[in-house]
């Protein structure tokens, strides 16, 4: 087995069939990983049978106890497993790649060899599948202005937006190293397909972040994960850097302390959304983009991730990610799969936050409607900052109608037939002041105000009341014959212009 562990060290050690090993942080196992994610006794590999099976747990007073923190083969959480050549076998922060040797040649005919077999260790792939439980952190996000210096590594909304249709297995053949990189490019691919599948139903934005971060977890070391977003106006504008806390998460309770006054650096989620830019420092502390900022140094931050949550068209906001263990950091993989994953949630963001406008709009045009006539509501959805709370004084043309006799009409009238007779000469007034643009203030009994002139006024404001009150008389002759015929008695109405 080639082992390579979450700080970098690499080791071998060879696996026969034949006999039972043990894997665990003890130093009594026969595989020591140096991993603070595994347990002392994590599990063990049972070659007697000759082939090779994976348990998870340990014998203990003829008792087979279980690990805590789980193990994977191939993403998957797997209690039992017989292994196969290339499984990925995840174990704490340290993944293990089964791999059987070509069996040695034998001396025929006393006996066949067992082929032997080999673990290699990917660090890039580390936390690949590995056990997530995260935790709601609480909320209040706080924010510091430190100066920013400069950063180890940085990628460009082109980058971030760009890669996500490039991840591509370009050489047929590749040599070890670009195999790791493949491989690495697949299960970014595999995670990426999974998030747009299941984003693709989800319309609260929590929930969304929830499944973002979700991913992060599988795919990076990441120990919290901020989600922020950003105001926008009524038309999908952002107003300005603020940004608002949506939610925050951590891997485990071990980290639940550290959120309590968790603080993100005001100075980098501006310039990832100005500059559209997402940021790495592999050991932040020591970076000088953040020398002095609270949240770095008072929380112990090593390695921090900065993803900008854009589109096309916009960005609204960020994901920040952080690791609070002094020997592992962040690597430029884990910054082009956060960026990724930000990138695919601002994009439902987006989606999400347009079907909320579009709602909203409806509703307004339904109630806008009622009273304006359509250019009106029209001009008020789409430029609202055009109508200034208080009014303002201009020329208009008011129009006052009602029915005359109404009071004895009513009175020997049952309230259904009275109901029902407005009903209908509402219906027919109101569509004719909307045609030649006027404006429905208000009903009054059986009467009725509109103007005209506001809020937009032309040259032709009081000549279209006057035709309007023209019309409104003349359709009174073919509504009475309505009304008529529906059992309803005729009425004359009076209008009055000012």
């Amino acid at each position: 087995m080639t082992i390579t562990e979450p700080n970098g060290r690499t080791w071998e050690f060879g696996a026969m069939p034949g006999r039972v090993y043990s894997i665990g942080r003890s130093k009594e196992n026969d595989v020591v990983l140096n991993d603070r994610r595994v347990s002392r006794k994590h599990a063990f590999i049972d070659a007697t049978s000759g082939q090779f099976k994976l348990v998870d747990g340990y014998h203990e007073n003829g008792e087979l106890l279980r690990s805590v923190n789980r193990v994977f083969v191939n993403g998957t959480p797997q209690l039992e497993k017989i292994l196969d050549s290339g499984d990925i076998v995840t174990i704490g922060e340290s993944s293990i790649e089964f791999k059987k040797l070509a069996a040695p040649v034998a001396s025929p005919p006393v006996r066949t060899e067992m082929p032997a077999v080999a673990f290699t260790v990917d660090a890039a792939t580390i936390n690949a599948g590995s056990p997530v439980v995260p935790t709601p952190a609480p909320a209040g996000i706080k924010y510091d202005d430190a100066p920013l210096g400069h950063t180890q590594v940085q990628m460009s909304a082109k980058e971030i937006i760009g890669r996500q249709s490039h991840l591509s297995m370009e050489s047929p053949t590749a040599t070890p190293e670009e195999l790791k990189v493949l491989r690495r490019k697949a299960r970014m691919l595999e995670l990426l397909f999974e998030m747009s599948r299941t984003l693709g139903t989800v319309f609260d934005l929590k929930e969304i972040f929830e499944k973002a971060t979700d991913l992060i977890f599988r795919g990076t070391p990441a120990d919290r994960v901020v989600a922020l977003l950003a105001d926008e106006t009524v038309d999908g504008k952002i107003l300005d850097y603020s940004l608002f806390q949506i939610g925050a998460r951590t891997r485990d309770a071990q980290f639940e302390n550290l959120t309590d006054k968790l603080t993100v650096s005001r100075t980098i989620t501006q310039k990832v959304m100005r500059d559209k830019v997402a940021l790495l420092s592999q050991d932040a502390k020591t970076d000088e983009q953040f020398f002095g900022a609270e949240s770095i140094v008072s929380q112990g931050v090593r390695s921090t991730i900065c993803a900008p949550l854009i589109t096309e068209s916009n960005v609204h906001g960020v994901i920040y990610a952080d690791r609070l263990d002094p020997f592992a950091a962040f690597t430029p993989d884990h910054l082009e799969l956060i960026s990724a994953v930000a990138a695919q949630t601002a994009v439902t963001v987006e989606t999400v936050r347009a079907h909320k406008r579009l709602a909203r709009e409806e509703v307004a045009r339904a109630n806008y409607s009622r009273f304006m006539p359509e250019y009106v509501v029209k001009q008020l959805l789409e430029n609202p900052d055009s109508f200034r709370l208080g009014g303002a004084n201009q020329t208009i043309t008011v129009l006052f109608a009602d029915i005359r006799g109404f009071t004895a009409l009513s009175e020997r009238t049952n309230p259904e037939k009275v109901v029902g007779l407005l009903n209908r000469y509402f219906t027919a007034m109101t569509e004719i002041i909307f045609a030649h643009g006027g404006t429905l203030d208000k009903y009054i009994g059986d009467g009725l105000m509109a103007i005209f002139g506001a809020p937009t006024a032309t040259p032709v404001d009081a000549v279209n009341a006057v035709k309007a009150a023209v019309a409104m008389q003349k359709r009174m002759i073919p509504l009475n014959e309505e009304l008529r015929t529906a059992g309803y008695a005729p009425v004359q109405v009076g209008i009055g212009l000012h």
